[in-house]
């Protein structure tokens, strides 16, 4: 994976007095007030500016990007900004949008708010497809030289081995876990197969609704930091929920709004539950590189128990179920 596990916790010197520090190295002046919002790969704050407005602050977890690759997700909102796609791209400041300060690297942003979009309105869906086909149209155009690739290797066979080598699985579990996952990467490799010889492009990477804002004028993205390189499906396919029937016309109402800025190959439905599948595997993995971290126990109280990883092998199973079903469905193809 391309993550990093530290022996000492990553933000155990981001005291509030360092994190107004670090703003004023840039030139702004804060007013002391500091809202810590909700975010657990970085530290993220909500910071008063005098004579100015609120602005946030992102600073990155150590050892995880690069200050390449972290270049490659600003240039990219930039870029779907500057395209007048509506994301919140980090703000330049003295010619730069990442900063330093005392080892802590970080980015600041225009505060933007906006509520949950409804995912259960079928306009709204329509809606988020026609922003999401801007947003992969722009994508499209280059590539990421910095950013890692979604594919079974980095989202599969990486995080399996991490969570096996470091010992996470009980041991009364471990061949059930051990043999289970590996099936499903099976299952996954069947999909990809059947998905054929699909392109890659840029992705916002993480598309859950936390990361979608919704306004009286419509969405926005925030949060690009897992941006990276895969098929355009992985930025759709988390919009969709609940049973099949119910996915397939939410599917059709997206890919209505999409195909109206872009192309999309259908081939790629095949990799619907490959790619949950997938996400499932690396999020156990993601807990587990970050437990050294207080703020992960403290969050997430009910990982790597017992009852945990009994559910992930009966998720697994079931996924290689889903997975030798047939594609959904989508009007027009």
């Amino acid at each position: 994976m391309t993550e990093n596990t530290q022996q000492t916790p990553p933000f155990a010197g981001l005291t509030p007095d360092c994190v107004l520090n670090a703003i004023e190295s840039t030139g702004l002046i804060a007013d002391g007030r500091l809202l810590a919002l909700n975010s657990y790969e970085n530290r993220v704050y909500q910071v008063g500016i005098d004579e100015g407005p609120a602005v946030v602050a992102k600073f990155y977890r150590p050892l995880r990007w690069s200050n390449a690759a972290i270049a490659e997700e600003h240039a990219y909102s930039a870029e779907l900004a500057a395209s007048e796609i509506p994301v919140v791209a980090p703000l330049l400041i003295n010619g730069a949008t990442l900063h330093e300060y005392q080892g802590y690297r970080f980015a600041l942003f225009p505060r933007r708010g906006g509520r949950a979009p409804e995912l259960d309105n079928l306009d709204t869906l329509a809606w988020l497809g026609r922003f999401m086909g801007r947003i992969h149209a722009v994508a499209a155009q280059k590539s990421f030289g910095e950013r890692p690739a979604l594919n079974p290797e980095t989202f599969g066979v990486e995080p399996r081995r991490f969570l096996l080598d470091n010992g996470f699985i009980p041991a009364d579990l471990l061949a059930a876990w051990e043999s289970v996952s590996a099936q499903a990467l099976e299952g996954v490799q069947r999909c990809y197969e059947r998905a054929g010889d699909i392109r890659n492009i840029r992705l916002h990477g993480d598309c859950h609704a936390g990361n979608i804002l919704w306004t009286d004028d419509g969405p926005h993205f925030v949060d690009f930091d897992d941006c990276r390189s895969g098929p355009a499906i992985q930025d759709i396919w988390m919009m969709l929920s609940g049973e099949r029937q119910e996915m397939t016309v939410q599917l059709s109402e997206i890919m209505e709004g999409y195909e109206s800025f872009a192309d999309f190959n259908a081939r790629e439905l095949h990799l619907v539950e490959a790619l949950r599948t997938l996400r499932l595997i690396h999020y156990s993995a993601w807990l587990a590189q970050r437990w050294n971290d207080p703020a992960f126990p403290a969050a997430f109280p009910w990982f790597n128990t017992q009852r945990y990883w009994q559910d992930r092998v009966l998720e697994l199973r079931e996924q290689v179920a889903l997975m030798d079903e047939p594609a959904l469905p989508l009007r027009g193809f």
